[in-house]
């Protein structure tokens, strides 16, 4: 596979005038996602941990419920991009040829090309209860994730996903040019490594999206924390899958939008929750 990087000459602008320079910047390469021989979907993607996206994608598109799933994955490379190319176990086989539907789309595009309305706004599946989470764990979360983010120190252009656990720390990172797509490669590590989804929380250096929401629901994670803002369809959404949605987390502080019940309340201090 290429470098998921590329060093390239620029011109720099400052005050003092203009001088020549270099920017190392991400690559990305047409991804497409094949089942039983017929195309599936291609995404605009950073080339790299591969694997996962693929067992990631299939998982929180519901074409698996585990990489057991994948009897066979081939990853091929050609002139315009790369094919992962995947043959299923049945009953998902059979399943796949019910359902097959065609996307394509810029980078990060988790719904373009969905000739159904329906599979676009589908239900998340609903999350464990149980879990809890500490305020200052979220924020002890959020400090250990930039230093993970090789690929964004490198280039100031990347996402990231990561997963949390309680006692453990970041579990996983994955980084790609596209939110979905690194959500997705974080879902795959999650599932090859068969660490389960409910007893930990996602971190997404990004928006937060109805996608973003029904691909943690499938991972089973109950927290999801963002660093920018939620849309509101995002909020219902993770509303009804029981996922507590916080975002606009920052350095001093962050805002609770959905089932609050999961962040605990510290003794003198005040949590600040912002329900839409």
């Amino acid at each position: 596979m290429g470098e998921p990087t590329k060093a390239v000459a620029c011109s720099v602008w400052r005050h003092q005038g203009l001088t020549a320079g270099k920017r190392t910047i991400p690559e990305e390469a047409a991804v497409a996602f094949t089942y039983e021989g017929g195309s599936y979907a291609v995404m605009m993607a950073t080339p790299q941990d591969l694997e996962d996206f693929a067992f990631g994608f299939s998982v929180t598109e519901g074409l698996v419920s585990s990489p057991a799933d994948i009897r066979q994955l081939d990853i091929v490379e050609h002139d315009a991009g790369i094919e992962l190319r995947m043959w299923l176990a049945e009953p998902r086989a059979a399943a796949l040829s019910e359902r097959r539907r065609y996307l394509a789309g810029p980078t990060g595009c988790g719904l373009c090309g969905i000739d159904s309305l329906d599979e676009a706004v589908r239900p998340a599946r609903r999350v464990r209860d149980g879990a809890t989470f500490a305020p200052a764990e979220i924020m002890r979360a959020l400090e250990a994730l930039a230093p993970r983010q090789e690929l964004n120190r490198q280039t100031r252009a990347v996402h990231a996903a990561a997963f949390w656990q309680p006692g453990a720390g970041l579990l996983a990172v994955r980084e790609d040019v596209g939110r979905h797509n690194a959500l997705d490669k974080l879902a795959g590590a999650l599932a090859r490594d068969r660490v389960p989804g409910h007893g930990g929380m996602v971190l997404l250096t990004s928006r937060v999206s109805v996608e973003m929401v029904q691909k943690t629901a499938a991972i089973g994670a109950p927290l999801i924390v963002a660093v920018s803002a939620p849309t509101a369809l995002a909020l219902r959404t993770a509303d009804g899958a029981g996922i507590t949605l916080v975002a606009i987390a920052r350095s001093d502080g962050f805002e609770i939008f959905t089932h609050p019940h999961r962040i605990e309340k510290e003794t003198g201090k005040e949590v600040v929750i912002n329900v839409a």
